[in-house]
């Protein structure tokens, strides 16, 4: 195959991938600039949305969009409870407090899910049967183009919500401000609760989309995650435009990075991603909120 037919199969290959870590990014993003709190369980609400998809469509035989819109639904609503009844209690308490409870929210998490599903990784049909796409002369796989679709529409649909209803200015305004924003009559832990539950959704959405692509497994979350938080500190970690950037800008360099040089090489380019965002900021994460410009 000519180098640069190569090229576009990688390219697209990335932007499939990249999408995934979009949706995941965007929910880091979103979550982080209203409750201060970076969610180190967000690769396992992927990884409970893939496996719920696999239960509920799989193996269970549920109709698609219902079987879809459950396993967002009941991932969300556990990550509003747990940020209800774990994370907002220690609102008060030093950062570092928040990033060890999510990372021990991320250790239970996964090790319900082994005792739950397995360890055993599962197969998920393609949510379109049939033969795949050809662009020019790139092979685009049917589970592909929903991955990018779904990622448009989810983007979108944030867009429209944070800037035309009532409740996504009131979640703005709490990004923007957390202590002017009660003195407005925004109640600070119905917003904060409720951005936790749609960036859990959010990461619940790439993991049910990506699991006809990847099998699925209790052990999924963690690269997923790792990809995730790099895509939106590629970002910024304060607007979600930039964060969906990021995540297409990550898919595509890993892409280039398998094809060009090794599969091996796949996995090193986000840990060098991250280490050279931290060094170029050597005050961390802390100088990335001071600043901060809510991007939501």
């Amino acid at each position: 195959m000519p180098f640069h037919e190569q090229l576009l199969q990688y390219l697209v290959t990335g932007l499939t991938t990249g999408a995934i870590y979009a949706l995941l990014a965007v929910g880091f993003v979103a979550i982080y600039n209203v409750t201060d709190v970076l969610n180190f369980a967000q690769g396992e609400n992927a990884m409970l949305g893939a496996l719920l998809m696999v239960t509920l469509h799989g193996h269970m035989g549920w109709p698609l969009v219902p079987a879809f819109a459950l396993s967002v639904l009941l991932v969300a609503l556990l990550g509003g409870i747990l940020y209800r009844t774990i994370l907002w209690p220690a609102r008060d308490a030093p950062h570092v407090n928040a990033l060890i409870l999510t990372l021990g929210i991320s250790i239970v998490l996964r090790g319900l899910a082994l005792i739950s599903w397995g360890s055993d990784p599962y197969r998920l049909d393609a949510f379109t049967a049939g033969r795949p796409v050809q662009l020019l002369s790139a092979i685009i796989p049917r589970q592909s183009l929903w991955v990018i679709g779904i990622m448009v529409v989810c983007v979108g649909g944030l867009f429209l919500f944070f800037q035309y209803t009532r409740l996504g200015r009131a979640v703005r305004a709490c990004a923007v401000n957390r202590l002017a924003a009660p003195l407005m009559g925004i109640n600070l832990c119905v917003m904060a609760t409720l951005t936790f539950a749609l960036g859990s959704a959010l990461g619940a959405v790439g993991g049910a989309v990506v699991a006809p692509i990847t099998l699925a497994t209790y052990a999924m979350g963690g690269m997923l995650g790792l990809k995730g938080i790099v895509a939106a500190m590629m970002g910024g970690l304060t607007s979600a435009p930039r964060a969906v950037a990021g995540g297409l800008l990550l898919g595509v360099l890993e892409a280039l990075a398998a094809g060009l040089i090794s599969s091996g090489a796949k996995n090193a380019i986000a840990f060098a991603i991250l280490v050279l965002i931290l060094f170029v900021r050597p005050g961390g994460l802390a100088r990335i909120r001071l600043t901060a410009h809510s991007g939501l």
